[in-house]
This record gives structure tokens, C-alpha cells and sequence, in this order.
């Protein structure tokens, strides 16, 4: 199994184009269902049930990591092309659930904030990569902090769910957007230097999670301004 650092510069180029073609790709998937959700009201109908819920947003985290664990498991399966596709469809899929409440909300309070979001996440996601090709530093070394801080970032918003008077503010989500830019870094890292030159549908998955956690955040905190 060939990685892509020791690749030819062929198929180091052929896996870099089809990594960003299935990431274009799983966004645009994700922006077509969102679509579909607020036509048809399945936006509104998440969006008044984790309002109306203490644990609404709980439910739909813990939904989450499941079918992130599901669809992880299935992309990172070798020699398995059609196991990889499920594992992006499922966590696409698994992303616009999670994502419809919030859009709908920021739809419904701060207009204008869903699309000044995305342009900033486009650009931070463009700028970061841009570091990692254009430097070739190996930022695997963030690997370690990233899981420490993920831990204790999961551990601050269960809380902030379960103890009403734990509430996590502006300075959370900037730390988050910071987080998710880290995680950008060390998954471009991880795609270009350790991945199989075959694993490109997985190595979509894991940019795709990255920047849709870059998005959430970046979102909040423009609607945090309105």
C-alpha cells in the first residue's frame, strides 16, 4: 500500500484532485439537502425541537458522534470503495441533520450571517491549505493537543447542555474556530503525507468534518453579533 508522500508525482497529483473533487463534492451534497430539509420544513420542525427541548441539542450531538463513528468506520475500510462512499454519504447526511436547527435559527435571527459565515469559512480553509502545500511542514505534531483539547471541549458543551447556568460564550467559539483550524492543518497534513494513495474518498471525509466544524463555529459567531 503506497502512501501519498511516496507516491509519483503523477498519482500524488491524481489523489490531491480527487480528494478536493469528493470534498467539493460533499459540500455541495450538503448544501442540496439543507435545501431539501427547509422546502420542506424538516428544518424548522429540528429547529423548534432542540429550542424546545433542554436536551434537544444533546439528542442530536450524541446522534452525531454515532453516525460519525459509522461512517468513519466504513471510509476508513481498504480496498473498499463502495464502504468509503457510504461512509461520506452517511456523514454528509449525518451533518445537514445537525446543521438544519442551526441554520434555521441563524436564518431566523440574524439574516445575511449564514452567508458571511461561509465566505469566511472558504477563505480560512483556503488560507490554512495553502500553508500546508505551500510550506510541506508536517503538522502531525498537533495530533496530540488536538485530542486533548477535543476531549475537553466535548466534556464544556455537555455540560453547558446538562447545568443551565454553565453557558459558553463568544470566547468558546473563537477558541473553537481556532480548534478547527488546527484540525484543518493536521488533517491536510495528514492527507498528503500518510494517507494511501487510495483512501481519497476517506481523505475527503476527514477535510469535510474539519471544515463543516470550522463553519458551525464561524456561524455562531456572527449570530452571536445580532
Amino acid at each position: 500500500m503506497i502512501v501519498v508522500a511516496q507516491a509519483r508525482p503523477s498519482e500524488r497529483a491524481e489523489f490531491i484532485k480527487k480528494t478536493y473533487l469528493h470534498l467539493a463534492g460533499a459540500v455541495a451534497a450538503f448544501i442540496g439537502v439543507e435545501f431539501v430539509f427547509f422546502a420542506l420544513g424538516i428544518a424548522e420542525f429540528l429547529g423548534r425541537f432542540v429550542a424546545g427541548s433542554q436536551f434537544g441539542w444533546l439528542a442530536m450531538l450524541g446522534g452525531f458522534m454515532l453516525l460519525g463513528y459509522l461512517s468513519s468506520s466504513f471510509a476508513s475500510k481498504a480496498g473498499d470503495i463502495n464502504a468509503q462512499y457510504m461512509g461520506l454519504g452517511i456523514y454528509v447526511l449525518g451533518e445537514a441533520v445537525m446543521f438544519a436547527p442551526l441554520l434555521w435559527i441563524a436564518d431566523a435571527i440574524a439574516p445575511g450571517a449564514i452567508s458571511s459565515a461561509a465566505v469566511v469559512t472558504l477563505f480560512l480553509f483556503g488560507g490554512l491549505t495553502a500553508v500546508v502545500f505551500t510550506t510541506g511542514q508536517d503538522f502531525s505534531f498537533l495530533g496530540g493537543a488536538l485530542k486533548v483539547f477535543g476531549m475537553i471541549a466535548l466534556g464544556l458543551i455537555v455540560c453547558s447542555f446538562l447545568f443551565k447556568g454553565l453557558t459558553l460564550g463568544i470566547w468558546f467559539s473563537f477558541a473553537m474556530v481556532a480548534f478547527a483550524g488546527a484540525a484543518i492543518l493536521y488533517q491536510t497534513s495528514q492527507v498528503m503525507k500518510r494517507y494511501p494513495t487510495d483512501y481519497y474518498v476517506a481523505a475527503s471525509l476527514a477535510l469535510f468534518s474539519s471544515v463543516m466544524l470550522l463553519f458551525w463555529y464561524v456561524l455562531r459567531i456572527f449570530m452571536s453579533r445580532r
